[in-house]
Formats: C-alpha cells, structure tokens, sequence
C-alpha cells in the first residue's frame, strides 16, 4: 500500500448515454511502467482524461497516496503530481524552452531555473533552454513536456503514444529518460499501440475493450498471442493472419501487389505507387470502379495523413498518384473535384460545413464555380437541395435552416450530399460515421452500398473495425505508416483486421 501512488477504482463514464468506461480499476505503483493498449475507441482516452482532470468520471474513485481526490480541472491534478504528456506536443514556437516550462510556473524563477538545470543534468539532456520552440524537433518537444511535468514535481506521469513520430534511436533515448524517472519512484501510465515496445519497458500491461479492462498483469505473465486474446471482441472467430506479408518482417520493405480487383478487366480509377509523406510510407495500391476499398489500422497509423496526400490537402514527399490513368501531382483541389476525385474529411466541423450557413448554401457550394455568377438560380438551387436532402432523409424543418443546428448525423449526410453533388468518380470517405446515432448510421451505410452499385469506386477509413468489415470488398491495414496487409471479402473478419493493425504477426516471426 505504501507504494501505490494512484489508484483508480471502479471508474464509469458516458455521453450522450453512451457508455465508454465501465468500472475500470487500475493500481500504478512507484517506479512502475503500466502499460495501456486498447483499440480505438476503447476508452483509453477518456480514462486518461478523467485521471487529469479534464473530465469527471459518473461513478467511482480516484485514490492518490491513499486520499481519495476529486478533480475539477487539470490544475487540481497537477497539484498532486499528476501530468500528461501528450501525442502532440503543445509547444508555443515563438517562445524560448525557458518559457515554454515555466509557463503558468508560480514560483520565483531562481528556483525555476534550479529545477531546469537538475533535470536536464540527471537526465543527460543537452538542451540550451534560450532555443525558441519553433527550431525544435518533435523528440525535442516531449522533452519540453516532460521538463514541464518535472518542475512541477510530478510523481505520475501519462505518456500518450510518446514514440508515434520519433526515429529508432530517439525511441531509444525516450526509454532511457524513462528507466532512469523510474528508477527515482516516478510511475508512468504508458499508452501505445506498439506491442513491442510493452514487452521492452512495461511492468505492468492492461487491455481495454469496449470500455472494460479484458486482461491485466504482469508483462512477464502475458505474451503477444495473450494481448491480442485481450483486444478481440468477445466470442469472435479467431482465424489466422496468413494475409500478412512476409516482407512486412523488415521495416524498409516496400509492400506491393495489394490490388485483388473483383473484375480485373476494369481500368483503375485510382492507382497509388510508392507514396511516401508524413506518417505514411511506400503506399501502393489501386481503386476500381464498384468497389469499396477498407482502410484500417489504429490511430496514428497514418490513414488520415495519407488520403489527405492523395486528396491534395497536404504534399508527398515521393510516388505518384493516377486518376484515371492521369498524374495528377501538380494539380489543384479544384482540378483534382471537376476530374472526379472527392474527400469526405474527419472532422466534419473543422473542414465539412459552412456551420452559420444555410443547409441548401452547403449542399450547392462545391459547384458555385459552374456558373457565372455567385449565387445559384433560385429555383436551381431549391431543386438541388430538396432531392439531395430526400435521398439522404436529411431531417430538418426546411433547406434554409442553418446546418449548426441540426445533428450530428444529419449535418454528416449535407457534407456527403454537397461532394455528391460534384458528380465524383472517386470518393473517399474518413471516419463517415463518426460521433453519429444509429438511424443516421444505417442511412449513411445505405448510401455508400448505392454509390458502390452506380459504379463509384469508394475508400473507406473507419476507426470501427465491425464497420470495416460489414461495407469493404477489401481492406489494406496500415501499421506504423506501412500498408502490411490484403484482406479479401471471404477472409474479412474483426479478428484478422484486428491482427494486421497491431502488427501481430509481424511481431511473433521477429521473437
């Protein structure tokens, strides 16, 4: 008891009546590493939240040294030795390392600057603390975070994913910097989705599923085969992972032949070759007409970052990209829509909606640019938007109310209805049901089985696998910025997804 610095008793969380955690209990002792793996969606995130006090939990209790705490805010866990480091630093680029620590820091900056130095001392840092944060690298940023929590005597530290964006040699200093935290009593709760690094630095490992803790222990109780027992869906059919390429065993390979087309006499609409840019690398693959191409992996695995390269939102670094048969490298977003290439993005608020817009101003704006003037005919733009907003069975009083006020699944079907409307050939769709009820999702589901049956050729991201499996005709899995595998219709299941995600099987043949 003496060494537990936190522990987390039968924590409950939900939204919008939906459950995410469902009596979660954890214990991290001084000098531990524990381990969290879960998949997405499993509720990882949101316990971590309730831990730092961005959120409170429904039920249960937070135990720190034996007091049970109550949480507010962040600064209320900072205050008993609690800090998040997060997967993406938050680094103001255009103040020193200094001042990006001691920001918020109440204490007189002599003793400020003491602390500074002890650490980057005992930890072997060679940091020159006037550097601006904009000249630093992402490593060089967590250490930033990391000097952030210290100062302000963290006794628990939470590493969200710190090794998603760090080279080998990098992910090895970070281990170091963490054996030497634990070795002075600092607990650390250690998020990731890559099994091997559990097995080099955890002490302890729970597997969240579906908001539950499905297996906890000791790392040296568990094995890879035990994890991935722990991250299946209850009474799912295991199958094996014989659809992982062998060349996926060395990291530098470039993974081909992904293309199983259901009829091969078709012509590509899209054809990916070697396309490497930030978070993904040497992506080959081809799209056809009348198919729905899965594609998943866990968060972080680089499916956003590489359908927005295709897209034309953000550059690769190398490769090239086909739409029907035509480079389309130098292009504009705009040439890219008029020859039939469309993005359906993540965040529909960010980057879908025009939120103090009318509904039918939505539906109409990606074709605005084929008339002469600047505003759609009236009864043009009326027409539009009443058959748009039939088929998708958009509910809303009328097609002049403002999109900010209907739901979430409604406000998902005008941004599906308003990239329809451009008359695609290719379409792809990234986390399309995401934050949605179930009568909008079944609606959405129906819709892209349409879009498959006019012959568009479709590519899906989705976070949930069980939505994966049920639209693709075929899934590439993408692990750690690599496509490693080809999952035809007959062989889809969760579990097979599942495998391929982690990096299972990888894994097991590099032991």
């Amino acid at each position: 008891m003496q060494d537990q610095l936190i522990h987390i008793r039968q924590i409950y969380k939900q939204f919008a009546g939906n459950p995410v955690l469902k009596g979660v209990d954890l214990t991290l002792n001084k000098g531990e590493v524990f381990a969290i793996v879960g998949g997405n969606g499993a509720g990882k995130s949101t316990l971590m939240k309730i831990i730092t006090g961005l959120y409170r939990p429904d039920e249960g209790e937070i135990v720190v040294e034996g007091e049970a705490v109550s949480f507010h805010q962040p600064a209320d866990a900072h205050k008993h030795g609690i800090y998040l480091v997060p997967q993406e630093p938050l680094i103001f680029p255009n103040m020193t390392i200094r001042e990006n620590v001691t920001i918020g820091f109440h204490e007189n900056k002599a003793e400020c600057e003491k602390r500074i130095k002890h650490y980057l001392s005992v930890l072997g840092w060679n940091l020159d603390i006037n550097r601006k944060g904009f000249s630093l690298s992402i490593a060089e940023q967590q250490l930033v975070e990391l000097l952030r929590g210290l100062i302000r005597n963290a006794k628990i530290l939470i590493l969200d994913e710190p090794t998603s964006t760090l080279t080998f040699s990098e992910i090895n200093s970070l281990f170091s910097t963490i054996k030497k935290l634990t070795t002075d009593g600092l607990g650390v709760f250690y998020i990731t989705h890559r099994l091997t690094e559990i097995f080099e630095l955890a002490n302890s490992v729970a597997v969240l599923r579906d908001g539950v803790i499905s297996a906890k222990g000791a790392v040296k109780d568990f094995t890879y085969e035990k994890l991935l027992d722990g991250l299946m869906p209850e009474q799912s059919n295991k199958t094996s992972v014989s659809h992982v390429d062998e060349s996926s065993k060395d990291k530098t390979a470039k993974v081909k032949n992904f293309n199983t087309p259901s009829s091969k006499s078709l012509m590509p609409v899209l054809s990916v070759r070697d396309l490497s840019g930030y978070r993904f690398q040497d992506v080959t693959f081809e799209l056809y007409p009348g198919e729905i191409l899965g594609i998943a992996g866990v968060v972080g695995a680089g499916r956003t970052e590489l359908a927005s390269a295709i897209f034309g939102l953000d550059p690769w670094d190398s490769g090239e990209v086909f739409l029907l048969q035509e480079n389309i490298k130098g292009f504009s977003l705009r040439e890219r829509i008029n020859r039939g290439l469309v993005y359906v993005p993540e965040d529909r608020h960010q980057h879908g909606i025009f939120s103090i817009a009318s509904i039918k101003m939505n539906i109409t704006s990606t074709i605005l640019h084929r008339f002469k003037h600047l505003f759609l005919p009236f009864k043009q733009e009326k027409d539009i938007s009443t058959k748009a907003i039939d088929n998708l069975k958009v509910v809303t009083t009328g097609q002049n109310q403002l999109i900010g006020n209907l739901s979430g699944g409604n406000q998902q079907k005008v941004v599906l209805s308003k990239y329809l409307e451009t008359g695609p050939k290719a379409i792809i769709l990234d986390e399309p049901t995401r934050g949605i009820d179930a009568g909008a999702r079944g609606d959405i589901y129906k819709m892209i089985d349409e879009l498959k049956d006019k012959g568009l050729a479709v590519i899906l991201i989705s976070s949930d696998t069980e939505e994966i499996v049920q639209l693709s005709d075929r899934v590439l899995v993408m692990h750690e910025g690599r496509m490693t595998s080809s999952i035809l219709k007959e062989n889809l299941t969760v579990d097979s997804i599942t495998s391929a995600a982690f990096g299972i099987k990888k894994e097991l043949k590099a032991l």
